[in-house]
């Protein structure tokens, strides 16, 4: 069993609703090949940083789960299959990968978050 972390991007015309049925649909095509589920993040809707399918934006969704080698296949058949996903990319997660998801799930990252530092007019014309 491995760890694996999947984003995939689903087209903008969807309605929420079909949008999360659409990333419960893979949920469920990764319990069915008996992947253990550890993440579903949804991301809402966001800025492409260039033209997919002549369309700027997307719903984003993140899936964290363990499984077997061959579920990545069969997942990823099912991303190709499903008309309303324009991208996805499944990658290995490593130890220090499995670590630092679960402290950005805590929210470690976002306490004590630097704030921005103004300076004066005399600190900027040195």
């Amino acid at each position: 069993m491995n760890n694996y972390e999947t984003v995939f991007i689903l087209n903008p015309v969807l309605s929420e609703d079909q949008m999360k049925d659409t990333v419960e649909k893979f949920v469920k095509v990764l319990k069915k090949a008996d992947a253990t589920i550890t993440n579903v993040e949804h991301w809402g809707l966001k800025k492409l940083a260039y033209p997919i399918q002549h369309k700027s934006t997307g719903f984003y969704a993140l899936l964290e789960f363990s499984a077997a080698p061959s579920v990545v296949k069969v997942l990823e058949t099912e991303y190709r299959r499903d008309e309303s996903v324009m991208r996805f990319l499944t990658t290995v997660l490593d130890k220090h990968a499995l670590k630092y998801n679960e402290r950005r799930r805590k929210g470690e990252f976002n306490k004590g978050k630097a704030k921005p530092v103004r300076k004066t007019e005399e600190e900027l014309a040195r």
